[in-house]
């Protein structure tokens, strides 16, 4: 069987069910990988090598995005806001856009990750590190004048409304 043939059959309500499916996998693996550091050398060494694989993984994914996409060299803000709707993360956690005359504000309204962990008794991720380099790598692979500042995200919450919160900002 040749590649990706077992979808050519599938309905399209299968194939977003198989999404969705596909996202939590991600996620799943994200965390095995990262408890199984934090388990064995604690969460310093474990956000260490979070840090690093989200350095790697956000550029891989924002180019396949913007090729998928079919963006220019700099889509701006629009370009970027239609890119990480696209993210395998957007599939799984709810969140909102506000835009402003040159910035772009994401908040993610829930987390799988901390009700994960929650729901294991586990302490909160403080993923704000991660997130930095997650979302700025995003941004500036989308369109290399994007800048991005958290907002509010674990350990320095400033909005309890929301899970993080990132501004996106073009700079000309």
């Amino acid at each position: 069987m040749r590649p990706g043939e077992a979808l050519e059959h599938l309905s399209r309500e299968q194939l977003l069910q198989l999404i969705t499916a596909y996202s939590r996998n991600w996620l799943a693996m994200d965390g095995v990988w990262f408890q199984s550091i934090e388990r064995k050398f604690g969460m310093d060494e474990a956000m260490y090598h979070d840090i690093q694989a989200w350095q790697r993984f956000t550029v891989t994914e924002a180019r396949r995005i913007k090729k998928f996409l079919n963006l220019p060299d700099r889509p701006g803000l629009p370009g970027l806001r239609a890119a990480l709707s696209l993210r395998f993360m957007a599939n799984l956690c709810h969140y909102e856009f506000t835009e402003g005359e040159h910035t772009l504000t994401l908040r993610n309204l829930d987390c799988r990750v901390q009700t994960a962990r929650l729901d294991k008794g586990m302490p909160l991720h403080p993923c704000k590190p991660a997130g930095e380099a997650e979302y700025s790598g995003f941004a500036r692979t989308i369109d290399d004048r994007i800048r991005c500042r958290c907002l509010s995200c674990c350990p320095d919450v400033t909005d309890d409304t929301c899970a993080c919160a990132w501004r996106f900002t073009l700079e000309e």
